[in-house]
C-alpha cells in the first residue's frame, strides 16, 4: 500500500449527515498542478468539479480547511486540500426492513453485496418492503447511521451475485464516472439452453418490445447499440445446457437475456424469454466477478461471488466446475 499512498495521498474523510469532507495532502510530485488538474487525475469529472465550485467552501486549503480557492489555484508541496460535497437527502421513504443478504466487503466509502435471488434492488409498485434497499436501510438504522441508498450497478430481481453500493455522495459520483469510462469490470455466469459455440460476440441493438413496459428485443431499426462477449466453460450433455462466462461492453436492460435468446440459446428459467422451469425456477444469471480501483484510496479491489446451489444442480454431473471456477481467468 506504500506505492498506492503516493499515487493517492488521501489523508482522511469525515462522513456526517448531509455533507462529506475529504482532505488530500499534496506531495512534491503534485506540486505546481492546478486544483482542477490534481482532482481530474483522481477521477473527478468536470461535472463533479462544477458541483464543487457551486458548493460553499467546496474547495479549500489550510490546516483547518477554511480558505476557499478556485480550481485554477496552483498547489504547493505540503498543502492540505479539502473537498466538501453536500450529500443527497437521506432515503427516508425507504422503510428499514431486515433482509437476508451477504456483505462481501465494506469500508467507510462503499459496500459490495452478494444479492440473493428473488430480491428487487429498489422499491417499486408492489415491492415496498422486500428490497435490498430496505435491507440496507435496516443495516444502517441498527448502527444509528444516516442512510442514502446509492446502488452503482443494477441487477434484476432474480439475478444473483455482486452489487456495488456507494455509502456517500462523493464515492457515488466517482464510481459513476468510472462506470461511464468502463473502469468497473463485471463478469457474469449464465446457463444457456443447448450447446453454444465455444466463444462468441453478439452485437445486436436492443429496444423495448412493442406493447410491453418490461420486455426487450433485438431491433435493428429502433434499438440502441449493445455488445456481449461469451465463453463456454462447460457443456452438460445430461441436461443439454451450457455454462457461460459473459462480459458486457454495454449495459442495456436485459442485455444478456435478450442476446442469448437472439442466438437461439436463451437462459434457463427466464420467465420473459424462455419460460421453461424444468431445471431452473428463475433466470439462470449470476453476477460473478467485480473488479475496480477504489476511487478514494487507489487500492485494487477484486471480488467473486460463489455460484448459487441451483446453478450446480442444473449442471448435473459437472458439479466440479462449481468448485473450481476461480481457475477460469478473466479475459
Amino acid at each position: 500500500m506504500e506505492a498506492l499512498a503516493c499515487q493517492f495521498p488521501f489523508v482522511h474523510g469525515t462522513i456526517i449527515p448531509m455533507k462529506q469532507t475529504f482532505t488530500y495532502h499534496i506531495t512534491r510530485q503534485d506540486a505546481g498542478k492546478s486544483v482542477e488538474h490534481y482532482l481530474r487525475c483522481r477521477g473527478f469529472s468536470r461535472r463533479l468539479l462544477i458541483r464543487l465550485r457551486k458548493t460553499e467552501n467546496g474547495l479549500c486549503l489550510g490546516a483547518d480547511g477554511e480558505l476557499p480557492i478556485y480550481t485554477t489555484k496552483l498547489l504547493a508541496e505540503g498543502d492540505l486540500l479539502t473537498v466538501r460535497l453536500p450529500d443527497d437527502a437521506p432515503s427516508e421513504h425507504i422503510v428499514p426492513v431486515r433482509q437476508d443478504f451477504h456483505i462481501i466487503y465494506e469500508d467507510r466509502d462503499l459496500m459490495v453485496i452478494d444479492k440473493p435471488a428473488g430480491m428487487p434492488v429498489h422499491p417499486s409498485q408492489g415491492n415496498f418492503y422486500n428490497t435490498l434497499a430496505n435491507g440496507i436501510a435496516w443495516y444502517f438504522s441498527e448502527r444509528g447511521e444516516p442512510f442514502t441508498f446509492r446502488a452503482v450497478n443494477r441487477l434484476d430481481r432474480d439475478t444473483t451475485g455482486l452489487l456495488l453500493i456507494a455509502k456517500h455522495g462523493l464515492c457515488a459520483a466517482l464510481l459513476s464516472e468510472m462506470v461511464a469510462r468502463k473502469e468497473v469490470r463485471r463478469q457474469y455466469l449464465a446457463i444457456a439452453s443447448g450447446k453454444t459455440d465455444e466463444e462468441g460476440t453478439i452485437c445486436a441493438p436492443i429496444a423495448r418490445a412493442d406493447g410491453s413496459t418490461i420486455e426487450r428485443c433485438v431491433d435493428e431499426t429502433r434499438g440502441e447499440y449493445a455488445c456481449t462477449h461469451y465463453r463456454r466453460l462447460v457443456y452438460s450433455s445430461e441436461n443439454d445446457c451450457s455454462l457461460l462466462l459473459l462480459t458486457l461492453d454495454t449495459g442495456r436492460t436485459h442485455q444478456i437475456r435478450v442476446h442469448m435468446k437472439h442466438i437461439g440459446h436463451p437462459l434457463l428459467g427466464d420467465f420473459l424469454y424462455n419460460p421453461d422451469y424444468r431445471l431452473f425456477r428463475r433466470q439462470s444469471l449470476h453476477s460473478f466477478l467485480l473488479s475496480f480501483t477504489h476511487p478514494l484510496t487507489g487500492e485494487s479491489l477484486n471480488f467473486s461471488a460463489p455460484l448459487p446451489p441451483d446453478f450446480c444442480s442444473a449442471l448435473g454431473g459437472k458439479v466440479s466446475i462449481c468448485e473450481n471456477l476461480a481457475a477460469f481467468p478473466a479475459e
